[in-house]
């Protein structure tokens, strides 16, 4: 079994900064790309930024030049910086691994989600 756990959320002004992490545990051999996601009340999950083994970065349009995604691989830990935050920001936000258990399986886990509120 593998877990993946999010914190750093909580009630930010607009224009301030959050760091989230996450941190996966469990029967892991090995995690290729992990990302951060978000949804909104009312509306679809969404991408917000996807970071390979190797470093390779992907960010939504909204949240370019502003949210920096990065990760420690030999601690199976994902971090999303959050600068000159939006109300539209406002989300919960979910960590997601794409994992390979030391049973040489592959499995895409998410993590509960921390809740991000940027007051206007």
């Amino acid at each position: 079994q593998v877990q993946m756990v999010e914190s750093g959320g909580g009630l930010v002004q607009a224009g301030g900064s959050l760091r989230l992490s996450c941190a996966a545990s469990g029967n892991i051999l090995s995690i290729n790309a992990m990302g951060w996601y978000r949804q909104a009340p009312g509306r679809q999950r969404e991408l917000v930024a996807t970071i390979t083994s190797g470093g390779s970065t992907n960010y939504a349009d909204s949240v370019k030049g502003r949210f920096t995604i990065s990760r420690e691989n030999t601690k199976n830990t994902v971090y999303l910086q959050m600068n000159s935050l939006k109300p539209e920001d406002t989300a919960v936000y979910y960590c997601n691994g794409d994992v390979v258990t030391r049973n040489f399986v592959r499995i895409n886990y998410w993590g509960k989600g921390t809740l991000v509120t940027v007051s206007s």
